[in-house]
C-alpha cells in the first residue's frame, strides 16, 4: 500500500513537472513571437519614417532648386508703386502685383469669400503670395488649394470674380496663370515668392492685421 501511494504521489510530480515544463516552453514561445513581432513592427516603422523623410527632403530639394530657375509663363511687373492710399482702387480682370494701396494688410490664410484688393496687395508687400481662383472652380481643385495655403502661413487664397484664368498666383511684381490646381509650376512659384528676394517689406508680419 505505501509503495503504492508513493508510486502515485511521484506520478503527479512528474505530471506537474511536465506540466509547468509544458506552459514555461508555450510562454516563451509566445513571449519570443510577440518580441519579434514587435521588433518587425518597430524595423518597419523606422524604414517607413526614414523613407518618407528621405522622400520629403528630396522633394524641398528639387522644389529649391526649381524656384532658382525661370518659371515658365510668370509675368514680371518692375516700377510698381507702394504709396498707401485711403482712395477706392478699381479691381482689374486680374489681381494686382503691386501699386498703391491700401495702409491696412489682409491676415494671411484661407477665404471662403472675395477679400479686399487693396488691403491684399499690402500683404503682398510684406511678402505674402496671393493664390486667387474663379468661384466656380471644382471643389477638389479649392480643396487641394486650401490643403496647399494651410501649410504656408504667408498665403493668401480666396476665390476672385471676373478672374479670367482658373487659378493667378501674385507676388509682389510677380504673377502665373495656371488651369489647374495640379499644375507643377504652382508649389514652385510658391517656393520661389513667398517672402522672396522681390519682397519690398521681407519680414514685415501676415497677421495682426485686418481679416478680409
Amino acid at each position: 500500500m505505501g509503495d503504492g501511494r508513493k508510486k502515485s504521489k511521484i506520478e503527479r510530480e512528474e505530471r506537474l513537472r511536465a506540466l509547468s515544463t509544458k506552459r514555461e516552453q508555450e510562454d516563451r514561445r509566445s513571449k519570443m513571437w510577440i518580441y519579434g513581432t514587435g521588433a518587425v513592427l518597430i524595423i518597419v516603422l523606422i524604414v517607413t519614417v526614414t523613407s518618407i523623410m528621405l522622400i520629403q527632403s528630396q522633394d524641398k530639394n528639387r522644389l529649391s532648386a526649381a524656384a532658382k530657375k525661370p518659371i515658365n509663363g510668370v509675368q514680371s511687373f518692375a516700377g510698381l508703386t507702394r504709396n498707401h492710399t485711403l482712395k477706392q482702387i478699381p479691381n482689374a480682370p486680374y489681381p494686382p502685383a503691386g501699386g498703391d494701396h491700401s495702409p491696412e494688410f489682409i491676415n494671411c490664410g484661407i477665404y471662403p469669400n472675395s477679400i479686399d484688393t487693396a488691403k491684399a496687395v499690402h500683404s503682398l508687400e510684406h511678402g505674402a503670395v496671393w493664390i486667387t481662383y474663379q468661384p466656380d472652380l471644382p471643389q477638389t481643385q479649392i480643396d487641394a488649394l486650401t490643403k496647399e495655403a494651410a501649410s504656408h502661413p504667408y498665403e493668401l487664397l480666396s476665390p476672385y470674380p471676373g478672374l479670367s484664368s482658373p487659378i493667378v498666383a501674385t507676388a509682389w511684381g510677380k504673377q502665373l496663370s495656371v488651369q489647374s490646381a495640379s499644375d507643377p509650376r504652382l508649389p514652385v512659384f510658391l517656393q520661389a515668392y513667398l517672402q522672396g528676394p522681390q519682397t519690398p517689406e521681407p519680414g514685415a508680419p501676415c497677421t495682426g492685421g485686418v481679416q478680409g
